[in-house]
């Protein structure tokens, strides 16, 4: 049976904007995911809520990627197919993130990543809007967050094309839920599945 790890932030969690609890695996993207692959393919859920990709988090090591996912992707044998989400924490305002450290850091999770799947793909993180500034996360995110979400995809393509991974562009067809502005709702995390199921495809 193939193996995907679908890792990533709070979106790859199943993070609720209504009420921050999770969704279930009936409603979060890596849960449809797994259900419409029963049989043939194994989904690893790893998303955590809050968790940087670039620059170290000061919540601690379950919430830097660049310490944790080392670890994580080590322990899984035989692995296919990595989907790496993750980076729009990292455009909080508090860390002032350069798009050289996104580079940086991308190229290192990547390369990674690479020693353990035999394909990657690369998750744009969400382009924001002004509905994040009226959330509960306008304490982290700000007007810069929101300008730098809309042109961070650049280095995420650049690197795509220098190590051969897939884009899955998830601005293409989805946008935050207007409740928090940061995180998706139900029909998001459907039309996300349904999307990416088809870049998953080939790969099975």
């Amino acid at each position: 049976m193939k193996k995907i790890l679908c890792y990533g932030d709070s979106n790859t969690y199943g993070y609720s904007p209504y009420d921050g609890s999770r969704f279930d695996e009936n409603i979060r993207w890596t849960g449809l995911i797994g259900k419409k692959l029963e049989g043939v393919a194994e989904v690893i859920e790893e998303g955590g809520n809050n968790r940087t990709g670039f620059v170290n988090n000061p919540d601690g090591f379950m919430f830097s990627a660049q310490r944790h996912f080392p670890k994580t992707i080590s322990k899984i044998k035989d692995l296919d197919i990595l989907v790496l989400a993750i980076g729009i924490n990292d455009l909080q305002f508090q860390f002032d993130t350069s798009f050289k450290t996104v580079e940086k850091g991308l190229e290192t999770l990547i390369t990674e990543g690479k020693k353990y799947a035999k394909n990657i793909i690369l998750v744009l993180p969400p382009e924001l809007n002004e509905d994040v500034l009226k959330g509960n996360f306008r304490v982290q995110f700000d007007e810069t967050s929101i300008s730098k979400s809309k042109k961070v995809g650049r280095e995420y393509r650049k690197l795509a094309n220098v190590y051969g991974c897939k884009i899955f562009d998830i601005n293409d067809f989805v946008h935050p839920s207007s409740v928090d502005g940061l995180h998706y709702d139900e029909n998001g995390h459907k039309l996300i599945a349904e999307n990416l199921y088809k870049v998953i495809e080939p790969y099975l």
